[in-house]
């Protein structure tokens, strides 16, 4: 198994069954993810110290400009790709192997999760793995403690309110909030 054929078979969505080559794979990711987000979490690093370790955690040399502040924690890693001039606060956890797609200049508050796993939901295939991506627009901010669950996309400009849990996707320019976040309004661009 290789790194393309794994993201290639997380990209189509397909199920992957528990004890398979991808999931066997998927723990060896988790490793190596767990090894490198130690570095970065354990001590003192210096912002150029800290895109360095991304770099290596993501597997993208060209890995933009960005801002982070640690704690911050993923499972694989290699699914994560980042616009320009992204920041993400303090403890928070990606679980990135279906894909997670950051636009510019996006700000995810503390202790966001992103998660893109979902499990079988027939008790005998429990432990199989169901990935979706999630895609998060240009000039989005996600508000502390936001939850945002697999296959959601973010329109570009919108809001999501701390504490909500995302569970659809959200249009572009609109404020949404709560458990199971709902819009609250639309953002009028014209208002500056």
């Amino acid at each position: 198994m290789d790194l393309q054929r794994f993201l290639a078979k997380m990209d189509t969505g397909e199920e992957i069954e528990a004890g398979s080559e991808y999931h066997l794979f998927m723990h060896e990711l988790s490793q190596e993810a767990l090894r490198i987000t130690a570095e970065m979490n354990n001590a003192y690093r210096t912002p150029e110290e800290l895109l360095a370790l991304m770099r290596k955690l993501t597997g993208q040399p060209d890995f933009p400009p960005f801002g982070l502040f640690p704690p911050f924690y993923t499972d694989c890693g290699k699914n994560i790709h980042f616009g320009q001039n992204v920041f993400v606060n303090s403890g928070c956890r990606f679980q990135d192997q279906g894909g997670i797609w950051i636009g510019d200049n996006v700000l995810i508050g503390h202790n966001a999760v992103l998660a893109t796993l979902n499990h079988d939901p027939d008790p005998a295939k429990r432990a199989n793995l169901i990935p979706a991506r999630i895609v998060i627009g240009k000039n989005v901010w996600l508000g502390a403690n936001v939850t945002v669950l697999p296959g959601v996309s973010i329109g570009d400009g919108a809001i999501i309110a701390a504490g909500a849990v995302v569970t659809k996707d959200v249009p572009a320019n609109t404020v949404v909030g709560g458990v199971p976040a709902r819009r609250i309004k639309t953002i009028d661009e014209n208002r500056g």
